[in-house]
């Protein structure tokens, strides 16, 4: 039997773009990746505010796609999502992707940090996406990693 774990989840819309997630997807896709109990709040930003966090807490002066904030280490976990909205868009269309199927990816990605995982080895990298991978075919969206053909 899958032992279920409790979280607790707010989402927060600082960006107004068309084609958002909403909260139930959000709660639907955290619910798949939760491994361990855990707090978490999901901000979905423009793209001067992902810039504005990028560069003032990773020294990065762009906006990326999503960034994690873990407050508390301990059980239960607590941390911040943030969701750059208007890199989110630019990548899933780059990328040949599903906006909702790539917001999906991004969000196991992030709780999965929030988690402890990370990918700065090639045996955390491989390990991660392996994982990432496993979840969201289970929701029943396409592999992440798989390269999109445009015809």
């Amino acid at each position: 039997m899958k032992q279920v774990h409790r979280f607790s989840l707010s989402v927060q819309y600082a960006d107004t773009s068309a084609d958002l997630p909403s909260r139930q997807q959000f709660r639907r896709w955290v619910r798949n990746s939760v491994l361990q109990e855990l707090q978490c709040t999901i901000r979905i930003v423009d793209g001067e505010e992902g810039r504005m966090l990028n560069r003032d807490y990773r020294g990065k002066d762009y906006a990326t796609n999503v960034l994690t904030f873990v407050y508390d280490d301990m059980q239960p976990l607590a941390g911040d999502l943030v969701f750059c909205a208007p890199v989110v868009a630019r990548e899933a269309l780059e990328q040949g992707k599903n906006l909702l199927s790539h917001y999906a990816h991004l969000t196991v990605h992030g709780m999965l940090h929030l988690q402890g995982y990370d990918h700065e080895t090639d045996a955390e990298a491989e390990e991660m996406e392996a994982l990432e991978s496993a979840l969201i075919v289970k929701m029943g969206y396409p592999p992440p990693y798989e390269v999109t053909r445009k015809a």
